[in-house]
């Protein structure tokens, strides 16, 4: 048991990584945040709820505990961009995704704190990511690594217009092999949402550090319109009547390319 992060572990080749799952600010920090903050606005709200069909499966699941704001653990150790020339979120955020303030003036983490942040934080997700990949991968020659993520649907800072309800990642390819990348089009294709593939969204750090298909490690990222299944306005209520629909959806998402992974196992 740990403060940091929920770990349930099956034994299917599926790995689900909820990494913006978390809503907690440690006691420790809470005075530096100001008010906004506190609402945690831009949290992954109820993706152990969506997901929950996962268990099912045989899923292995892991869930951040901690806030993004404090730190993102979907972003690199050195903080390098993802999407240069793009607005984007840093390792250890200073705003809101509307561009708020997240600390109080003076209380901006320095150098010194984004690495105790990275020593505290963020490596022991990915001590548990990469161990459960590990773990799995001793079982099953391929495995899948599915990136939960969700995200207010109209962020004009980080994008033009309504993004699309189904956001698929895979580096334009790079990160799972083609029939697992098909077998997650085909259920979106045929759900009724819009979706893309490899549009705004590519795929966070976790999904282009860890996927590696031509080494059995197979990494999709869906990052889904929070408009699909919850309430986008405070208090983020999860909105059973809109989620009943998605669900199902992704579901298939998940099963598709689980059974796209079997296959390249039982091909040898």
């Amino acid at each position: 048991m740990t403060d940091l992060y929920s770990l349930e572990r099956g034994t299917a080749p599926l790995l689900i990584s909820i990494p913006h799952l978390g809503a907690q600010i440690p006691a420790t920090l809470r005075d530096a945040y100001t008010e906004i903050a506190h609402t945690v606005a831009d949290t992954d709200w109820h993706l152990d709820r969506v997901y929950a069909f996962a268990r099912a499966l045989g899923a292995t699941i892991l869930g951040a505990r901690v806030s993004r704001y404090v730190i993102d653990l979907n972003r690199p150790p050195n903080d390098e961009s993802l999407y240069p020339g793009q607005t984007t979120t840093s390792l250890c955020p200073t705003e809101t995704f509307r561009g708020e303030a997240l600390y109080i003036e003076g209380r901006v983490p320095d150098a010194a704190e984004r690495q105790r942040r990275v020593e505290v934080y963020w490596q022991p997700y990915h001590d548990a990511l990469r161990a459960e990949l590990q773990r799995l991968r001793a079982q099953h020659a391929n495995v899948l690594l599915w990136e939960a993520h969700s995200i207010a649907s109209v962020l004009p800072r980080l994008f033009e217009n309504k993004l699309p309800d189904l956001n698929i990642g895979t580096q334009d390819g790079r990160t799972a092999a083609p029939s697992v990348q098909a077998a997650v089009e085909r259920a979106a294709a045929a759900s009724g949402f819009t979706w893309v593939a490899n549009g705004r969204f590519k795929g966070g750090y976790n999904t282009r550090h860890y996927g590696a298909p031509q080494h059995g490690i197979h990494a999709v990222q869906l990052e889904m319109c929070q408009s699909t299944y919850m309430s986008e306005a405070a208090p983020f209520d999860y909105v059973p009547s809109l989620a009943q629909s998605v669900e199902p959806v992704v579901g298939a998402m998940v099963s598709g390319a689980l059974e796209a992974v079997k296959a390249l196992n039982a091909a040898g």
